[in-house]
């Protein structure tokens, strides 16, 4: 069996090693930095970084690779009603850090700890300046109470945190996210890594190989 080697980035912002080479948990390079344009660089190749505080910036290309395509999202009975009937207002693009600072306090069930730093955030925040990050955010009498944040690389959104502070608001995003890139002619959601909710509004697991060549497509 070969051995495993976490590559290690150079100075050189458009060097990233080959994604195939990472193992199945994901785990492909160490350090680098967060500028926009070795940020843009990675997602383009299905790499994204992940790591948590005091940690040297990870970067992942998991197997399997979990993604939606658009027509399969699942508007439960439920939620086509909270979606008719509710008081949400959705706004795209006007609060983009106050959603990302909304993921960052919303504890997973799994872990005490978030991935989403101040380090992330700035990285984030000059991405969205540029035109290349996105927040979908859900209102409830004025107040920000839920929504989702991510890239668009070509004609694909890769999806990276949602937060709600009250039922449904994150869904209630996600669903005008889904529309807004259908009207766009994107061509599916990133969702990185399996989750069971996410798996309940319809998203896949595929294989990275697959998910590679869907991106090359598309971006």
């Amino acid at each position: 069996m070969d051995e495993f080697v976490v590559h290690k980035l150079t100075s050189d912002i458009n060097y990233f090693p080959n994604p195939h080479e990472a193992i199945d948990e994901g785990l492909l390079a160490v350090g680098g930095d967060l500028t926009p344009q070795r940020v843009l660089n990675a997602y383009s190749r299905g790499i994204f970084p992940w790591f948590s505080k005091g940690d040297p910036i990870l970067w992942w290309s998991p197997n399997p690779r979990l993604i939606m395509m658009l027509d399969d999202f699942k508007v439960s009975k439920s939620l086509a009603r909270v979606i008719k009937n509710s008081d949400f207002e959705v706004k795209i693009d006007t609060n983009f850090e106050a959603v990302m600072r909304g993921c960052m306090k919303s504890v997973r069930k799994d872990s005490s700890d978030t991935w989403i730093s101040e380090e992330i955030i700035r990285a984030y925040l000059k991405l969205f300046n540029m035109g290349h990050a996105h927040s979908f955010e859900t209102y409830l009498d004025g107040k920000l109470v839920g929504g989702l944040y991510g890239l668009s690389i070509g004609k694909v959104f890769c999806g990276e945190s949602m937060f709600s502070l009250h039922s449904n608001a994150s869904k209630v995003a996600y669903n005008t996210l889904v529309k807004y890139l259908k009207n766009a002619d994107y061509s599916f959601i990133d969702c990185q890594i399996p989750t069971s909710h996410l798996k309940s509004l319809g998203a896949i697991e595929v294989d990275r190989d697959y998910f590679l060549r869907l991106l090359e497509q598309n971006r």
